[in-house]
């Protein structure tokens, strides 16, 4: 690990020149029509949620189309979780007690299906559930934070003797985790969580072994300055490979290094560094315009030091978090780069046949359309040259991202085009994810009359729903100078803001060698998108 780095030249941020500013913008106004909007997403949560209690309460997710459920978060109820903190949000007061009323019976002593326990699911859709769930209803239900504590008990021993990094998955029933390799989203995307849990239960314990992880991943040489390798090997505590992202399998780790800085107010200023230096590095290395429409786009970096011309819907979380961090330490370059990534996204939904954006995508800059896959079929060539950018994956699983970075830059700017677009969102899933029984994804954004995905995931009432409900609400009501979102959006209550985050110290290069290792666990795995693996 390093103990030191010398600070170098900031080239491509421009150093902030006062003291750091709130996130929102003072004096939001909303217009006559939010309201209405507001409840049209208030509606489409109740259906999707009465559905759910119909044909699925008490698992994990709904399945629509068959009227029917599946347990693929280890049959704990993560609809019911993760939707209370929308619920709260919502005034939804008898779903709220019917809801701490099913958590405090749920057994997590052992896993309710076959299946391992993800240390990162579990820790942003239950025990981030749990522990907003008690903050947002004052405390008022101790049943909560004990069952976050039980399940974070459990999930504690994925961290085995010294090992700084945990590892991925574990056998509730046997205590005992899987030994593989993981990524550094599943290992740095817990600090949030697990620190709430301390300052509620007065053990410090559950932070320092998560903030531990996120430290140790900071520290480690990287690729990039600031940019960590995505697959990490916790035997060793060493990078698998080097591949760079921005999206699924890294997205998470990034996001945290921030949001950990502005919810705990630490004085150590390596995590706001890091991400001011990753965030330079993106700007230097990963930044491409496409060559139609001048749409911004992170690329990714390979283990061969190749810009991969790839984003994808989870990605696009990435214009939100440099927002809210840009607006941290009052950085101007890095909130109006969020906002042209957050555009570049947004096409992605304003392009397509349905209004709704695609699971994966690609671009072509000027330095070419490099992606480590095929080349463009003559479909993607002609659709390219309309958008700026061409479809690689054209399911939607009912992701919240590009919905979560238009959020923040309503709540940024105040520019009512962010609502607008909001309101386009409500009104295409009325249209094609509406089902008799609740809402389902789609299997091609650009076909209206795509068959539908079988499967309501949690996040749907967690995420996306929440994301749509704030940005027709009262800004007040959450405001991002008082609190701050787990991954899952889930949020935790912050104190004041300090003056200043980290020293605005840029890391130097430094020398990176890629090693080989166990490969790196496949990435958001769904029933119906079986994941994938970034190469190497």
């Amino acid at each position: 690990m390093i103990a030191l780095r010398l600070a170098t030249v900031l080239l491509a941020i421009s150093l902030p020149s006062a003291l750091a500013a709130n996130v929102q913008k003072s004096d939001l106004q909303l217009p006559p029509d939010a309201a209405v909007h507001r409840e049209a997403v208030k509606k489409i949560f109740t259906d999707s949620y009465s559905a759910y209690k119909k044909f699925a309460f008490g698992h994990d997710d709904l399945s629509p189309l068959s009227s029917g459920f599946s347990d693929g978060r280890n049959g704990w109820g993560a609809s019911i979780v993760d939707a209370m903190s929308t619920v709260h949000i919502m005034g939804l007061d008898d779903l709220f007690v019917e809801a701490v009323n099913f958590t405090s019976n749920i057994d997590f002593s052992k896993s309710q299906t076959p299946d391992t326990v993800s240390v990162f699911e579990t820790t942003i859709r239950y025990l981030g559930g749990l522990l907003s769930a008690y903050e947002l209803s004052d405390e008022k239900y101790p049943v909560l934070l004990e069952k976050a504590k039980e399940v974070a008990d459990k999930m504690a021993f994925a961290w085995v003797g010294n090992n700084a990094i945990p590892f991925g998955f574990i056998n509730f029933a046997k205590n005992a985790p899987t030994v593989g390799s993981s990524n550094i989203a599943e290992a740095g995307t817990l600090s949030l969580e697990w620190t709430t849990l301390s300052a509620h239960t007065k053990n410090q314990t559950y932070s320092d072994l998560s903030v531990g992880s996120l430290r140790h991943i900071a520290n480690l040489a990287a690729p990039l300055p600031g940019l960590a390798a995505q697959g990490i090997d916790p035997s060793t505590g060493a990078f698998v490979g080097g591949y760079v992202s921005w999206g699924g399998g890294s997205d998470s780790y990034f996001e945290y290094l921030i949001k950990y800085a502005r919810l705990s107010n630490t004085d150590d200023p390596l995590f706001a560094n890091t991400w001011l230096t990753a965030v330079d590095s993106s700007i230097k290395t990963l930044t491409r315009r496409s060559t139609v429409g001048n749409h911004l786009y992170l690329a990714d970096f390979d283990s061969n030091r190749k810009i991969r011309h790839i984003s994808s819907h989870l990605a696009c979380f990435h214009g939100g978090n440099w927002i809210f961090g840009g607006k941290l330490l009052n950085n101007a370059t890095i909130v109006n780069t969020g906002i042209e990534l957050n555009e570049a996204c947004w096409n992605t939904y304003a392009s397509t046949q349905t209004g709704i954006g695609p699971e994966a995508f690609a671009f072509v800059s000027s330095d070419g359309n490099f992606t480590g896959g095929n080349g463009l079929t003559a479909d993607q060539v002609k659709f390219n040259a309309q958008h700026g950018f061409y479809i690689t994956s054209s399911a939607y699983i009912l992701r919240p991202e590009v919905l979560e970075s238009n959020f923040y830059a309503w709540r940024a700017t105040g520019d009512r085009k962010y609502l607008d677009r909001a309101a386009s969102a409500v009104q295409s899933f009325n249209q094609f994810l509406q089902t008799p029984t609740g809402y389902a994804g789609l299997n091609d954004v650009n076909n209206v009359k795509s068959t539908k995905i079988d499967d309501t995931e949690s996040f749907w009432f967690a995420e996306v729903l929440k994301y749509l409900y704030l940005t027709f609400d009262d800004p007040k009501n959450i405001s991002l100078d008082e609190y701050v979102f787990n991954t899952e959006a889930h949020p935790y209550k912050a104190p004041k803001a300090k003056a200043t985050y980290g020293t605005n110290t840029i890391f130097p290069p430094e020398s990176f060698t890629a090693k080989a290792g166990p490969a790196p666990p496949v990435i958001s795995p769904t029933r119906f998108n079986s994941g994938h693996r970034n190469p190497e």
